[in-house]
C-alpha cells in the first residue's frame, strides 16, 4: 500500500466512524436527551429503544464489529498462513477501526442505560477501549520494520551506521565543530531524574538544545545550504535512533503489562456479550428476522 493509498484508507475509516456517531446522535437525540421516565411515551421509543429496531440492530452491528475486529487481528497475528497478508500496522488499523466502530453502536444500543449484568460488559468495554488507545500509543514508540515486525534492540543498534564517518569523509568541517556536532548525538542519561516522564521531558530538551547547537556550529563553516541541511537531517536521525533504543525496552515491557490489563477486560466483555445474546434470543427477542 502506498503512502497516498494508506492517507485514504486511514481518511476512509475515520470518516466512517465519525459519519456514523453524527448521524446517530442527531437522528436519535431527542429521544436520548427525554428521561427514563418519558420514553415510553416518546413516539421514537419503538426505534430506539434496546430491543428496537434501531436500537436492536445497533447492538447487533456492534456486537459484530467488536467481534470481527478482534478475531481478524488475532489471526494476522498468529496464523502463519496470514503473515504475509499485508502489514501488521494495517491490521492493527484495521482493528482499531472497527473497536472504536463497535462501542459506539453498542452505546447507543443501551440508550444510555446501564443495568444488571449487562452493565459489567459495558465497562469492560470502556476498559478495553480505554487501554486500546493507551496500548496504540505503547505501539507505535515500539520500533519496526517496514513489515511492521517488532525491531529488538540489535537491530535498532544496526539502523545506526557509522554517522561520524559519513560527515568526517563527506563534508568539509574544522576538527573542533565535528567533536561537538558527534558530543551532540552522544546518549545522556540524567541520574538525578529517576521519575520515566521527568527523564522523557529532560531527554527532549536536551534533544532540542543539541540540535540548536549544531545549527549554530554548521553557520561557523563554510558549507553550503544543502550540506548544512544534510548534516541536520543525519543529527535528526540519529538523535532519534537514540531515542529508539532508550525507549525500547521499557516500551516492551510496558507493552507486556498492558496485555495483562486489556486481555482480560476484553474476555469478561465477549463472554457476558455472549450470554446477553445467549438469553435476548430464549426470551423471543429476534430483531427483523
Amino acid at each position: 500500500m502506498s503512502e497516498i493509498l494508506h492517507k485514504v484508507y486511514i481518511g476512509v475509516l475515520s470518516t466512517i466512524v465519525l459519519f456514523t456517531l453524527l448521524a446517530i446522535t442527531w437522528y436519535g437525540l431527542q429521544y436520548y436527551n427525554t428521561s427514563l421516565e418519558e420514553r415510553f411515551y416518546h413516539p421514537g421509543h419503538d426505534m430506539f429503544k434496546p430491543s428496537g429496531v434501531l436500537g436492536h440492530g445497533l447492538g447487533i452491528l456492534g456486537s459484530l464489529s467488536m467481534i470481527i475486529g478482534v478475531s481478524t487481528y488475532m489471526l494476522r497475528k498468529r496464523m502463519r498462513s496470514m503473515m504475509r497478508i499485508g502489514k501488521l500496522s494495517h491490521w492493527l488499523e484495521f482493528h482499531i477501526f472497527l473497536c472504536t466502530l463497535g462501542p459506539i453502536m453498542v452505546l447507543f444500543h443501551t440508550a444510555f442505560k446501564f443495568g444488571g449484568i449487562v452493565a459489567i460488559s459495558f465497562w469492560s468495554m470502556v476498559a478495553v477501549f480505554l487501554s486500546g488507545v493507551i496500548g496504540r500509543f505503547i505501539y507505535i514508540q515500539i520500533p519496526r520494520s517496514i513489515e511492521g515486525r517488532e525491531l529488538n534492540l540489535s537491530e535498532v543498534k544496526e539502523l545506526k551506521g557509522d554517522f561520524g564517518n559519513i560527515i568526517k569523509k563527506e563534508y568539509n568541517l574544522d576538527e573542533e565543530s565535528f567533536n561537538e556536532i558527534i558530543e551532540s548525538t552522544k546518549r545522556k542519561f540524567d541520574v538525578y531524574i529517576s521519575n520515566p516522564i521527568g527523564r522523557y521531558f529532560s531527554k527532549r530538551a536536551q534533544d532540542s538544545r543539541a540540535i540548536r547547537k549544531v545549527k549554530n556550529l554548521l553557520t561557523k563553516n563554510n558549507l553550503s545550504r544543502t550540506e548544512s541541511g544534510n548534516i541536520l537531517r543525519l543529527v535528526k536521525n540519529e538523535i532519534s535512533l537514540n531515542r529508539k533504543i532508550d525507549r525500547l525496552v521499557t516500551m516492551q515491557n510496558l507493552f507486556k503489562y498492558w496485555h495483562v490489563a486489556h486481555l482480560p477486560f476484553a474476555l469478561v466483555m465477549l463472554i457476558i456479550m455472549v450470554i446477553h445474546v445467549i438469553v435476548t434470543i430464549v426470551f423471543g427477542y429476534r430483531w427483523i428476522f
